[in-house]
């Protein structure tokens, strides 16, 4: 029998819910890497992968799905979601526990198909002009102020509101978005308290409603946005109307969390590397070297699992169909083996960078060229309209868990051009 992993020979534990891991999980992902073949996480009932060629084996393997239902009945899963307390919110399981990113197969492809050429590179770039001025107007606001919080008053400000721009959400009720975002994405990791539920269930329903508000008016009046696209494809019989709910929450979930994440995160590395910032600003073309490491050395969303539909082997050790695995991302973005003895060092020049935060096979991100082209906007203004920016905080605090990476809050004082 496997125990759940506790101490190392590194003598660090992994508590995922613990302040120490939250502030640097590295060495506690680096034991479990020592370790070599995957270990059970009792927790969770999972088997956790952090190296990373099996991440990224499982990660690009059809035959590892999201959805336990190739190889559970509907009794077994229910049992599951009980244990787990997923049940009991009739809004959460209908648009959320139901989605695009946790069906697979045929559901999957004709969901993702829906939504696909709005995140093409060709579509997102023709969104430069518009982030630009978003950003140029919102950096205007906060350039005479000296000292904000970065993730508060800049990063979380401008995601949102551009894929809210995408889909069709007015600008004055992105805010309230986020929230509901928050709220419902929080329940996906592995503190499943009742409290934390009902957050959930009531930040879903309100989102429900409001959806059902927006299209109502869309169907009076139909616009040049996703979800009259969405509406459209409803009426053409390509997707049910739960579908089309949880696919725009998804996408606007998507839209936030991560990328508001990513940005503070990777304002935070630049800050910890200020040769690399130097480096950036003397090169401003090494700006996209510079976004994708700074994906790779904070991965925003450091854990996803997978099913295993067929017995498989996995670090050397054989596992049966129905196994359970979790990907720890940030673990195996931050692998030797794949990136060298300089693994845990933030390097703007990077290349090549293989990371896998961005997932891979099927479910790889579909809106990874939104959030790169957000970042890349918002970096490379700050760095031509900034002459000097550093921490308020030497210590900024990054969020608990297991699910997400990114601080809390950031301060930062700055000095304009």
């Amino acid at each position: 029998m496997t125990a759940t992993p506790k101490a190392s020979e590194h003598g660090t534990a992994f508590e995922p819910l613990s302040a120490t891991f939250a502030q640097n999980p590295y060495p506690a992902y680096a034991a479990l890497r020592d370790k070599g073949e995957p270990q059970f996480f009792a927790d969770f009932d999972m088997w956790l992968v952090t190296r990373f060629d099996d991440v990224a084996g499982i990660a690009r393997d059809n035959a590892m799905v999201r959805s336990p239902e190739f190889f559970m009945s509907e009794e077994e899963i229910t049992e599951q979601k009980r244990l787990q307390n997923w049940l009991d919110m009739p809004h959460h399981q209908r648009f959320v526990q139901f989605s695009m990113l946790d069906s697979d197969g045929p559901v999957h492809d004709r969901l993702r198909k829906q939504v696909f050429r709005e995140f093409t590179p060709a579509f997102i770039a023709r969104q430069r002009t518009m982030i630009q001025s978003f950003v140029d107007r919102l950096v205007d606001s906060l350039i005479d102020k000296g000292e904000i919080d970065f993730v508060e008053e800049l990063a979380s400000q401008v995601p949102g509101h551009i894929i809210g721009r995408v889909l069709g959400v007015p600008d004055e009720d992105c805010p309230q978005l986020r929230v509901w975002s928050e709220r419902v994405v929080q329940f996906f990791d592995i503190d499943r308290s009742d409290e934390r539920k009902a957050l959930a269930e009531q930040a879903t329903t309100e989102f429900y409603h409001y959806l059902l508000k927006l299209m109502a008016e869309r169907r009076a009046a139909p616009q040049e946005d996703l979800i009259t696209r969405l509406m459209a494809a409803q009426d053409a019989g390509q997707l049910n109307e739960d579908e089309l709910v949880s696919t725009c929450m998804l996408i606007l979930m998507a839209g936030h969390g991560s990328t508001i994440d990513v940005l503070g995160s990777g304002m935070h590395a630049m800050l910890r590397f200020p040769d690399q910032m130097a480096r950036l600003k003397a090169d401003p073309g090494l700006i996209h070297t510079a976004i994708q490491e700074m994906f790779r050395f904070e991965s925003p969303l450091p854990f996803f699992h997978r099913y295993a539909t067929a017995d498989c082997v996995v670090g050397g050790k054989s596992f049966p169909r129905g196994t359970k695995f979790g990907l720890l991302y940030g673990a195996a973005n931050r692998d030797p083996a794949a990136f060298g003895d300089d693994a845990d060092v933030f390097d703007a020049g990077r290349n090549p960078n293989r990371h896998l935060a961005f997932g891979g096979g099927a479910h790889f991100c579909l809106g990874n060229h939104l959030a790169r082209l957000d970042m890349e906007v918002i970096f490379t203004t700050l760095l031509k309209r900034l002459s000097s920016v550093s921490l308020v905080d030497a210590e900024p605090q990054y969020k608990r868990g297991l699910s997400v990476r990114g601080p809390k809050a950031l301060r930062l004082a700055f000095t304009p051009a």
